[in-house]
């Protein structure tokens, strides 16, 4: 079986040097192999210094004496070269993602490179169809933002990405504790302080009963962990969690419901919403019952993506979405300028989400 692999190699070599520059998928076609396979080799020759791998395509190294070290002076600092290609995985383009994909596009652009973008429309078979068509595509990095259920990666997630032979980085995904992947670069938004800085800020008005209306997604939990733990901290009991579902209208009117029946029976006088969406649809419910706010509730939304435009202006946590996307690519950049089998220590980075302060809060009466 090696012997079979150190053939391959070989023929791999002798069309890099007949061609000159090629694509890897080109390269592929010619040896009759897949293009992952094709991949691994020239990862494997790329490190032994035997051809160097550019942006989706691969060349002979330049000979002894041609370089900086041969001329008797320091070489100098590896460095990504212009034309990088990255791929970026997300589940969904809505303005969320949107915002997050142009932070990450923007920072590409600005290093001469390209970024090549993948849908996985919330699915999980999705995101390894998209993952496994820029492999062949031949991109020089991944930057995922996967489908996981409840922000969490079955086992077989988990070892689809640590099977990548490509640098790679998590992107608003939080590495989970006890898991596989503590050694891939991350940069997320911290949700769960940012729900903890909505508690503080109606706590600080004098709301001592606040409830919270999430949805069930990848960033829920978090989002919860926050409330619970600033909840906490105040010394403060927690009313029952509502879930809602903001693509079903019954779920929507049985989420303003409950929140009805909590402030209007049950002493709450504030709540956070988990989205925009969602808190515009339950505001508007509540106010065909005759709240008002912030007179008989307080409500701060999270997400930020409309909630200046609600009727009355939403005070909202916003999570740095285009920051994150630039972070992700500053990973990325770094990890390709240090060079294969490099032994920098993996970075999680998480940034802080701030709080818009508006119109929909106030002391309760």
């Amino acid at each position: 079986m090696r012997s079979h692999v150190n053939q391959r190699h070989e023929r791999v070599l002798e069309i890099v040097r007949r061609r000159g520059e090629l694509r890897v998928t080109d390269l592929a076609e010619e040896l009759g192999v897949s293009a992952v396979t094709v991949r691994r080799d020239v990862e494997t020759l790329a490190e032994q210094g035997r051809l160097m791998r550019l942006h989706g395509s691969v060349t002979c190294p330049e000979p002894p004496g041609s370089g900086p070290a041969d001329a008797g002076v320091d070489a100098p600092v590896r460095s990504a070269p212009t034309g990088v290609v990255l791929g970026m995985v997300v589940p969904s383009m809505e303005h969320y993602f949107a915002e997050l994909v142009k932070g990450a596009q923007d920072a590409v652009a600005a290093r001469g490179g390209r970024l090549v973008l993948g849908i996985a429309h919330w699915r999980s078979e999705e995101d390894t169809a998209q993952i496994g068509r820029m492999l062949d595509g031949g991109v020089d990095g991944l930057l995922i933002q996967p489908s996981w259920e409840r922000g969490v990666p079955s086992l077989e997630q988990e070892q689809q990405l640590l099977a990548l032979r490509i640098p790679a980085v998590l992107v608003d995904r939080r590495i989970p504790l006890g898991g596989r992947l503590a050694g891939l670069d991350s940069a997320r938004s911290d949700h769960a302080l940012g729900a903890a800085a909505a508690v503080h800020h109606l706590a600080g008005l004098g709301h001592e009963r606040i409830s919270l209306l999430a949805q069930d997604n990848p960033t829920s939990p978090q989002v919860r962990e926050g409330y619970e733990a600033a909840m906490a901290a105040r010394g403060l009991s927690v009313p029952p969690l509502v879930d809602v579902d903001p693509e079903d209208p019954a779920g929507l009117e049985a989420a303003a419901r409950t929140l009805y029946r909590s402030v209007a029976e049950g002493g709450v006088t504030a709540a956070i919403v988990h989205n925009d969406q969602t808190a515009i649809g339950v505001v508007q419910r509540l106010r065909e019952r005759g709240l008002s706010l912030p007179g008989d509730v307080s409500l701060v939304a999270y997400e930020d993506e409309m909630a200046a435009l609600a009727d009355v202006p939403l005070t909202a946590v916003a999570p740095p979405r285009q920051a994150v996307g630039e972070s992700a690519v500053e990973m990325m950049f770094a990890r390709l300028e240090a060079g294969p089998g490099a032994a920098a220590p993996s970075r999680h980075v998480s940034l802080v989400p701030r709080l818009m302060v508006r119109a929909s809060c106030a002391p309760p009466r």
